[in-house]
């Protein structure tokens, strides 16, 4: 069973209530996601709030993040409030769908771990269907309402299943959204990539591509390159 809590350098995350606890997927997104010149930023579906504090630590912008279960809701007000930059932090209890419709602001950066399952069997407790399932926000709904609350020069950075990543390309291009960044996310040096870190944004830059592997040398046994990238975060490194 996930600890209630999970400690990191700067602050720590409770995550008794929330559905999705801490994982590799939001330290990797929190971590990569550019937050150049960026002045204002938001996450869709926080969970606890990890990603939201990770970018808060990372630069100096206001976050909005909102979050649609009223516990993970609850969870995420808590933490921010207990961070070391509550003030440039606000929890939302709403549904993305709701917030693109009545929101007036625009952002530099959003940045999501979203829900992908379409198919597979949905998860015993109803929250953890929630930040699991594509049945409250499709991919089409995610992309409709990134275009509404982005602004012009702004980036969507998004860590989907590898799976995923054709359909998301699809639904981009249908936006006019550009992908300009892939990072395929290899579990160990002999599995194939297990997810994709991706950045859209609605101007043409050159396109990178890389990829990172997590545990390089066995169980627990780190990459450099994951090392270096989570480093301002994992008290192990």
């Amino acid at each position: 069973m996930a600890n209630n809590y999970f400690k990191f350098k700067q602050f720590t995350i409770l995550q008794e209530k929330s559905a999705m606890k801490v994982g590799t997927d939001g330290v990797l997104l929190g971590a990569w996601a550019n937050i150049e010149n960026t002045k204002s930023i938001l996450d869709i579906g926080t969970g606890t709030g990890l990603i939201a504090l990770m970018l808060a630590q990372r630069c100096n912008a206001i976050v909005d993040a909102i979050e649609i279960d009223k516990a993970a809701f609850s969870e995420a007000y808590c933490n921010t409030e207990q961070c070391p930059w509550s003030e440039r932090i606000s929890i939302h209890h709403n549904s993305l769908q709701e917030y693109a419709l009545n929101s007036k602001n625009k952002y530099d950066l959003i940045v999501s771990n979203p829900p992908f399952f379409d198919n597979s069997l949905k998860a015993d407790k109803e929250c953890r269907t929630t930040a699991r399932h594509t049945y409250t926000l499709s991919t089409k709904e995610l992309f409709t309402s990134i275009i509404t609350l982005m602004k012009k020069n702004g980036i969507f950075s998004v860590i989907i299943p590898n799976d995923k990543l054709q359909q998301y390309k699809l639904e981009a291009e249908n936006n006019n959204l550009y992908c300009n960044s892939i990072v395929y996310i290899k579990p160990t040096p002999e599995k194939p990539p297990k997810r994709v870190l991706i950045e859209f944004s609605q101007e043409k830059n050159k396109f990178t591509e890389d990829s990172l592997i997590v545990e390089e040398f066995g169980r627990h046994q780190y990459s450099y390159k994951y090392k270096q990238l989570t480093k301002e975060f994992y008290l192990a490194f």
